[in-house]
């Protein structure tokens, strides 16, 4: 039986930036209820850029939505000591910073497997116990759900670190786990009646005419790794969840 030493969470501040000259444009933001997230722990402001293009260049239409996290400054400092834990007692070189990178890196490559129903191909990336449940789940999903679940990387809004733990087994083997949470927009279409108790955000975007809607999803995945002596230094995926797509 796995016994808890460390437990902790964070939320970042994350801004996207854009190097053209832009102007606001009009957006409409709605936002149900999330279970578990309070004000105090972090809030978000969702700003839509349309941005210019020169003569030079062809006209883009491309809209930019930034995203940015206020964290908890008691909850931001102490899971900062739990990366100094690791980076003292398993991994020097860990840097929260790199692993986000990687992070949605693999969140965006699993989840286009999920959404492809490629389950064979999520062999060492996912827990083995964690593929059967996942494979069962999405196979009674209708096509437009599973569509939802594709997260292009360019349609990632917000990435931040959630829960930090580490543990020790009874045999005296030694893990690291790191909940990462992701903000993805989609176009799919998912039928009003999902939104109720969801944690999914609708932003309407574009000018008069040509309006486009997007929903942001949010997702939950958990990387573990054991840091035993002698066992491979691999992150593996032991928790997937996709905002009442796959719970």
């Amino acid at each position: 039986m796995a016994l808890p030493v460390f437990r902790g969470c964070c939320r970042l501040t994350v801004s996207f930036g854009i190097k053209r000259l832009f102007t606001v444009d009009r957006y409409t933001l709605i936002r149900s209820h999330i279970p578990g997230c309070s004000s105090t722990a972090a809030r978000l402001s969702v700003t839509l850029f349309r941005p210019y293009s020169s003569d030079r260049e062809p006209q883009k239409q491309r809209q930019k939505v930034v995203v940015v996290g206020i964290p908890n400054p008691f909850i931001w400092f102490r899971t900062k000591i739990y990366y100094f834990l690791i980076r003292a007692y398993f991994d020097k070189d860990f840097t929260i910073e790199e692993f986000t990178e990687g992070a949605q890196q693999a969140f965006t490559h699993v989840s286009r497997l999920l959404s492809q129903c490629q389950f064979e191909a999520l062999e060492g990336l996912v827990a083995k116990d964690l593929i059967g449940k996942l494979e069962e789940k999405c196979n009674l999903l209708p096509s437009h759900y599973k569509k939802a679940l594709l997260a292009d990387p360019d349609e990632i809004m917000y990435t931040t670190p959630g829960d930090v733990g580490i543990y020790y087994d009874d045999s005296g083997r030694k893990f690291v786990s790191i909940l990462m949470r992701f903000w993805y927009l989609t176009n799919a279409r998912l039928p009003d009646d999902s939104l109720e108790g969801t944690r999914v955000f609708q932003v309407a975007i574009g000018g008069e005419g040509d309006a486009e809607t997007k929903r942001l999803l949010t997702a939950n995945y958990e990387f573990q790794r054991e840091f035993t002596k002698g066992v491979d230094p691999d992150w593996t995926i032991t928790r997937i969840e996709h905002s009442k797509l796959l719970d």
